[in-house]
């Protein structure tokens, strides 16, 4: 059975991850800890450099969260959430998404929202 999981998972070509964060929670369990363990040097100097942080390292963790849940269709090799790094070429520039060597056959397209107390990603995932 496991031959047959792996095999139908390798010949997938698209695959979408999406993830919802209600902000409260996330503030409630915000921590350095969490921080350190999560973003890359890159997305804390992103976060860190606007009035109000929080709801940027939300996006960004949804977006992680996202892209995580459509690798995994695609590829069960465990990937770490401080490898998928969320880039912005410019302040409330598009997302785009980083990735170790390992998966450079992978194209993503991220896209990022937030209303009111809720914060929304949504990743597509093409093998090429």
């Amino acid at each position: 059975m496991r031959n047959l999981v792996d095999e139908l998972n390798n010949n997938q070509e698209f695959a979408v991850g999406n993830d919802v964060v209600f902000l409260s929670n996330f503030q409630q369990s915000f921590n350095p800890l969490f921080k350190k363990k999560v973003y890359t040097t890159q997305e804390i100097s992103y976060c860190e450099q606007f009035d109000s942080p929080l709801l940027r390292y939300v996006s960004t963790w949804a977006a992680k969260e996202a892209v995580y849940k459509a690798i995994k269709q695609i590829q069960p090799k465990p990937i770490s959430f401080k490898k998928i790094e969320i880039f912005r070429s410019k302040i409330g520039g598009k997302p785009i998404v980083r990735l170790p060597d390992f998966y450079k056959n992978l194209q993503i397209s991220l896209s990022l929202s937030h209303d009111g107390d809720y914060v929304w990603a949504v990743a597509i995932l093409k093998t090429v």
